[in-house]
This record gives structure tokens, C-alpha cells and sequence, in this order.
């Protein structure tokens, strides 16, 4: 760079509504006096342990259905509690989960 460009970068100031490099994020007062800054809310966690429980139930409907005996062939495979109840737990689990990202959290 010749000694004009480089003044004038000296002289370039960042606009005030630009985040300064390094600014700390707001932390959360915690009794006791000590910050603490938590990504989720209470009822986010919440919403997350939901839509677990309602994923393993999904999967947990899934299980079974085999035959004992590899020369017979069980229909109990097709179920509608195999084939429909338990995939539908399944989104509608991960759909809570999702919804309990990105919820916001209160203040």
C-alpha cells in the first residue's frame, strides 16, 4: 500500500451500530451474584425432554412384529400401529423439538 492508503485506513472509524470485535454477551444476574448465560428457558428444556418421550414412544411402537420361526411369515408386521401410529410419533416428536429451538425464550 503507498503512505496515502494507509492514512486514510488509520482514519476509517466503524460505524455505530457495528458490533465491536470481542463485545461480551449479555449474561443472566443469578442469585448470589455471580452471571450465568443459558442458550434455552425453562419451558424450552421443557419441550425438549416432551419431544424425546413422545420420539423413543414412536420408536418403542416399532419394536416387534417378527416371526420366531424364519419359515413363517408374520403379517403382524404391517400392523397399522408398526406402519402408521409409530412414524407419525415420530415427526411430531422431532416437530417439538424443533418448535422448542426455536422458541424464544422469556425474559
Amino acid at each position: 500500500m503507498t503512505a496515502k492508503k494507509k492514512q486514510a485506513h488509520k482514519n476509517v472509524k466503524p460505524a455505530k451500530d457495528q458490533a465491536v470485535a470481542g463485545a461480551a454477551m449479555p449474561k443472566a444476574k443469578v442469585s448470589g451474584g455471580s452471571t450465568a448465560a443459558f442458550a434455552f428457558g425453562k419451558e424450552n428444556y421443557r419441550l425438549l425432554l416432551i419431544g424425546l418421550v413422545v420420539i423413543l414412544i414412536g420408536f418403542l411402537l416399532m419394536i416387534g412384529g417378527g416371526s420366531d420361526d424364519p419359515n413363517i411369515f408374520s403379517e403382524d408386521i404391517f400392523s397399522f400401529r408398526r406402519m402408521t401410529l409409530a412414524p407419525i410419533l415420530i415427526l411430531v416428536g422431532y416437530g417439538i423439538e424443533i418448535y422448542a429451538i426455536m422458541k424464544k425464550p422469556r425474559d
